[in-house]
């Protein structure tokens, strides 16, 4: 389907033949990414469950854990099923507003994890840096506050983001060689000038993941700095053990942007097979991880997850 806009016919309908090199074979990546949803989908629920039924875990730093596991749930919910019935059925064919649609809320969804990673980080640095002010700085009231300013933040951008590409011009190829929209692999379909959209599209990096990601940083770098100059021993490593969790999913999440952005810049030397493979990694990977490293390395979690396993034994 097609409208005439400005002299020039404009795509209102899409394809999304991400893997489309795999031809015949492109139905077996059911099976592989299949396995990785129902893993994050039931590992995360169950976390979710664990953190929500037993009083124990309703510190402020549990229910960020909690929080951040039914992120990671709804943004598989947000684009897996409908790319794991393409790959079964080729139901390849949206429309552009069901693509803006699905576009906003993966980066709606996707970019608030590091709105809870940050304050994860703040949770760490108050607790392990100025205890006494614990319950002043970390309360329900600044944590709903915090969290409102995040979702108000990222709202207004992605709708603005969505509103721009929603107005361009498509008037040469609707396919799209990925699984799922995406502002840059929409934005290249664009026949006109991109500028706007590709200056709000680096303003929204800034402001968003680089802006969290170097706060989360100078959060970190304080409290070694304090436990390092203030303390000793024993209570020096465990404040440091406490940390290490935080830090090691917060290099994964690193990792993966990394590698997901560079794919773009280096799009040219590498397979589109590679590159969308890359990109959907770069969303499912840490959403599967994220209950395995917090459920079972965090002592008090996995001990209630190990009790409800023995009791439906």
């Amino acid at each position: 389907m097609q409208e005439h806009q400005g002299g020039n016919f404009s795509h209102t309908e899409f394809l999304l033949v991400g893997f489309s090199g795999l031809n015949e074979h492109r139905w077996l990546l059911f099976f592989p990414f299949c396995l990785l949803f129902v893993l994050s989908v039931v590992a995360n629920s169950l976390l979710i469950y664990i953190i929500k039924t037993q009083r124990s875990l309703h510190s402020p730093m549990y229910v960020l854990v909690g929080a951040a596991a039914f992120v990671y749930l709804f943004l598989t919910m947000s684009f897996i099923p409908r790319m794991l019935l393409s790959f079964l059925f080729n139901w390849n064919a949206i429309s552009l507003l069901e693509c803006l649609v699905q576009m906003f809320f993966i980066n709606f969804i996707g970019t608030f994890q590091t709105s809870i990673l940050l304050l994860m980080a703040v949770d760490r640095y108050v607790a392990i840096c100025i205890p006494l002010r614990y319950n002043d700085y970390l309360n329900t009231s600044n944590c709903f506050k915090f969290v409102i300013v995040s979702l108000v933040r990222n709202g207004i951008f992605f709708v603005v983001i969505a509103f721009l590409d929603g107005n361009l011009s498509f008037c040469n190829s609707n396919v799209i060689d990925h699984c799922f929209c995406e502002h840059m692999g929409l934005v290249g379909l664009a026949c006109g000038s991109t500028v706007l959209n590709n200056i709000v599209g680096l303003l929204i990096i800034f402001c968003i993941t680089v802006l969290d990601w170097m706060c989360v940083l100078v959060s970190y770098i304080k409290i070694f700095v304090s436990v390092f100059l203030r303390d000793s021993g024993k209570s020096s490593r465990k404040a440091v053990h406490t940390c290490t969790t935080h830090i090691m999913f917060l290099f994964l999440i690193y990792i993966c942007a990394f590698v997901a952005l560079l794919s773009y810049r280096t799009g040219n030397s590498l397979s589109p097979n590679i590159r969308v493979l890359i990109s959907i990694l770069y969303l499912l990977f840490p959403s599967c991880l994220h209950p395995i490293i917090y459920g079972f390395r965090t002592k008090d979690i996995r001990v209630h997850i190990v009790k409800f396993f023995q009791s439906q034994t």
